[in-house]
């Protein structure tokens, strides 16, 4: 089963480092950050089950910090918890205004702090499971969908598509312009599995900017060349002119990757994702 992810974003060290150990030993996936910026650049690089957040940083407080988390469409029902030593009512209903889900003072029990974000994430994934940019489905209906298939006696294929330059695009045109653009990729992929294709194939998200195809061993390639054609063919027209003009209109393209039940035994979920991230690179059309 796939770890949950959490961010600790907190400027002293030693309860930083703490922390990591502690949820590391309770089996999650951990990363810090001690500065507000590189808490915002973990979050759109990274997909991540909960967020534990102080609200006094070196450089941004955690209300603002919170403000641009809920901006954006990537982490807007991402589970927060304030880390703080306020302890004011005032301050703990700004909190709860910008959407936090728990506040907790310092020093805190850290026992109590456990099951609190255990049941912080259980709460986020019983209704986690449709990505609010493309509709499509997200963990765990794409977990649930793949582990089927290594119990499935029926040839399966799976078209792994990445949007590589997305996160480049979101510096220079903002958050809603890149949402649009990977929705309007998504629809361009579903329009061609209208062509031909069958009830059982299956599209959603491996990761926030990776779509996986289930087809059938017969159409997947066939089926990755048509979109990744229409892609490419499309991707000039989400640079801005100026951008096109001046010849730096050259980062945005969809890598791709094919894994099939015939390449290999695989007996989980993560080495089959493991699998087929490792056979994606840079899809070149003759």
């Amino acid at each position: 089963m796939t770890k949950s992810r959490i961010l600790i974003v907190e400027d002293d060290h030693d309860l930083a480092e703490m922390l990591d150990a502690y949820f590391r030993v309770q089996n999650y996936d951990v990363m810090t950050a001690a500065w507000g910026r590189d808490a915002l650049r973990l979050s759109r690089e990274h997909t991540f089950s909960l967020i534990m957040l102080d609200i006094r940083l070196p450089d941004i407080n955690g209300y603002d910090i919170c403000r641009e988390l809920r901006r954006d469409r990537r982490t807007q029902d991402v589970p927060i918890i304030f880390l703080t030593e306020k302890r004011d009512r005032v301050d703990k209903l700004h909190g709860l205004e910008l959407g936090v889900v728990d506040y907790v003072t310092k020093p805190f029990d850290i026992q109590e702090l456990r099951l609190r974000v255990r049941n912080a994430i259980n709460r986020a994934a019983q209704t986690a499971t449709i990505n609010p940019i493309t509709d499509l489905p997200d963990q765990p209906l794409v977990e649930e969908k793949l582990t089927g298939l290594l119990f499935s006696t029926t040839p399966w294929s799976l078209v792994a598509l990445t949007l590589v330059g997305l996160n480049q695009l979101r510096e220079n045109y903002g958050f809603v312009a890149a949402d649009e653009v990977l929705r309007a990729v998504t629809l361009m992929v579903r329009n061609l599995l209208r062509d031909g294709g069958t009830e059982d194939e299956f599209l959603g998200h491996l990761e926030p900017e990776v779509l996986v195809l289930v087809t059938t061993p017969e159409r997947a390639a066939a089926l990755r060349d048509k979109i990744i054609m229409r892609v490419n063919l499309s991707i000039p027209h989400f640079y801005r002119p100026q951008e096109r003009e001046s010849g730096r209109a050259n980062y945005l393209r969809m890598d791709s990757g094919i894994l099939n039940s015939a390449d290999g035994v695989i007996d989980d979920f993560e080495s089959l994702k493991t699998a087929l991230l490792a056979a994606v690179t840079e899809t070149r059309l003759p």
